[in-house]
C-alpha cells in the first residue's frame, strides 16, 4: 500500500474542480481590506517620525542659531535634498535683513548639538 492510497476516498471525484474557491468579488474585497490595513499601520508611523524630525531639528536649529549667530531675529530648519551641508536637515539663520544665513547641517536625524568640551586637550 502507497502512501497515496486512502480506501475512505476511493470513487471520489470532485465537484465543480475547475471553479476557484472563492469568487473575483470576495478576492478583490479581501485585497482592499489587506491593502487599507497595511496604509492603516504605516501612515501614522510615518507621520510621527515626520514630526519629531521636524520638531527636534527646529529646537536644535534655535539653540545653534543663538549660539553661532545671537543677533539673527529668527531661524529656519527645513529639509533639502541637496542643500550646504548636504542631504538632510539644514539650519539656517535671519538677520534683521530678512537675510539667510547658512548656520549648520544637522543630519537625516536631526539631534541637539553637543556642548563644547571644556576639557584642556591632552
Amino acid at each position: 500500500m502507497t502512501s497515496d492510497d486512502h480506501p475512505e476516498l476511493s470513487g471520489y471525484e470532485p465537484l465543480d474542480a475547475d471553479r476557484p474557491l472563492r469568487s473575483p468579488r470576495t478576492l478583490l474585497i479581501m485585497r482592499l481590506v489587506v491593502v487599507l490595513g497595511l496604509v492603516a499601520l504605516i501612515v501614522p508611523g510615518i507621520l510621527t517620525s515626520v514630526q519629531i524630525a521636524s520638531t527636534t531639528a527646529a529646537n536644535a536649529c534655535s539653540v545653534a542659531t543663538a549660539r553661532y549667530y545671537p543677533g539673527a531675529i529668527d531661524f529656519d530648519a527645513r529639509f533639502d535634498l541637496s542643500g550646504p551641508g548636504g542631504f538632510g536637515w539644514q539650519c539656517y539663520a535671519i538677520d534683521i535683513n530678512e537675510r539667510e544665513i547658512y548656520v549648520i547641517p544637522l543630519g537625516i536625524i536631526p539631534s541637539a548639538p553637543r556642548a563644547p568640551s571644556t576639557e584642556m586637550p591632552v
